[in-house]
């Protein structure tokens, strides 16, 4: 990757829940203008880890960074007051608000004064379109149809475009195309493209290698907690990093069987 200053880096991230380590000794680096795709089956750790990026909880041991100066995260304000934003997979949207209101819900545009200040309806839908339409989202024309009346992709590009138009400088995007169809998986990657060609960093997490292959830079492997592989583009085919998640979690399993199998004996003897 580049030698210059990361926006955003973790070194030796450890998280401990009750005796459980739900992350061990990670680190990694994310970029600005950059896509790192961090990578795992379900139970890898990556919801843990976007929990201590995006401040839902501090790392047990390790130190998180932001442009090189060590930083501590009590809550997701602290997080986000340094720029960083997490959009979860349904877009952390509200479906009985209208693309306005729900784009700037939070930090409402007002106008008058005193006791005549109210919601600045007009400017609200407007600047929701208009970013939402800067992403591609050019079927959406008026800032008052509702959220839930969106598909999944437009969804997610409303959560995207709101985060990007208040400043984010690190966006962290947890299963953005999860729920999502062919066509509206691949309009949600282009506009993660179109995010890290505004000088965005990234982080998409998700267990899709054919979507981090195809807007990824970087990418890390996340495997019961640990990180298993680092790599840049091109440095692993497909195949190579299906294998290495697939065994991950068929090692997990032959854990399980192992465990169980040695408290059976156990019993009888």
């Amino acid at each position: 990757m580049s030698k210059a200053t990361p926006i955003l880096s973790l070194k030796n991230v450890s998280k401990v829940f009750a005796g459980y380590r739900a992350l061990n000794d990670v680190s990694l680096e994310v970029y600005p203008g950059k896509v790192l795709c961090l990578l795992g089956d379900n139970g890898a750790g990556k919801s843990t880890l976007i929990k201590v990026l995006s401040g839902f909880h501090e790392p047990t041991s390790g130190t998180l960074e932001v442009n090189g100066v060590t930083a501590v995260f009590k809550s997701p304000k602290d997080a986000s007051n340094v720029g960083i934003a997490t959009v979860h997979q349904f877009g952390g949207t509200f479906p009985l608000m209208s693309i306005g209101r729900s784009f700037f819900v939070g930090a409402e545009p007002t106008k008058g004064r005193g006791i005549f200040k109210r919601f600045d309806k007009k400017y609200a839908n407007e600047t929701a379109v208009r970013e939402m339409q800067q992403l591609g989202i050019t079927r959406v024309t008026d800032g008052d149809r509702l959220i839930g009346g969106l598909s999944g992709g437009e969804r997610q590009a409303s959560a995207i475009a709101r985060a990007v138009h208040f400043g984010a400088n690190v966006l962290i995007l947890d299963e953005p195309t999860a729920a999502l169809g062919v066509k509206e998986a691949a309009h949600v990657l282009r506009i993660i493209m179109q995010a890290r060609n505004k000088g965005v960093a990234v982080i998409l997490v998700t267990h899709n290698v054919s979507h981090a292959l195809t807007v990824g830079d970087h990418f890390a492997v996340l495997i019961r907690g640990e990180k298993a592989d680092d790599f840049a583009k091109g440095e692993r085919t497909r195949e190579q990093i299906t294998d290495l998640m697939a065994g991950g979690e068929a090692m997990a399993e032959l854990e399980r069987e192992l465990s169980t199998l040695t408290g059976t004996i156990n019993q009888i003897n």
